[in-house]
């Protein structure tokens, strides 16, 4: 059992006491970003990443900050040259698929207040 577990009692800290959603600097909120387990391992983090973002928030402002903090990930969300999606990466946030809208568009409330994550979904194609 981690840490966290043992100074809880054995319990899963709520997302309050582990400062999940908590105010980043100057007022702004922790956008919550959820990997999939390869990018989790390819950039060296567990859980779910918290990225504290200036200015509108937006798929793109999401994935630049994600890729300035983890330079590793860069070209596998999208592609490095014209930092497009990857035809297997969705993203969803508030059970909306966001994976065709438009880079610069807000992302939801929710997201921005750090309530709900933005996640990475590798999709799955075969026959």
């Amino acid at each position: 059992m981690s840490e966290v577990g043992q100074e809880s009692g054995g319990r899963l800290p709520s997302l309050e006491e582990a400062g999940v959603g908590a105010p980043a600097g100057q007022g702004r909120p922790w956008i919550r970003v959820v990997l999939p387990a390869h990018l989790r391992t390819l950039a060296g983090v567990r859980g779910e990443v918290s990225l504290d973002l200036a200015g509108e928030v937006t798929q793109r402002a999401v994935l630049d900050a994600l890729e300035q903090r983890y330079p590793m990930l860069k070209g596998t969300i999208r592609d490095r040259e014209t930092a497009k999606r990857r035809a297997f990466v969705r993203f969803f946030a508030c059970e909306e698929d966001l994976s065709h809208d438009p880079p610069d568009a807000p992302l939801p409330a929710r997201v921005v207040a750090g309530e709900e994550p933005f996640c990475v979904v590798g999709a799955i194609a075969g026959g």
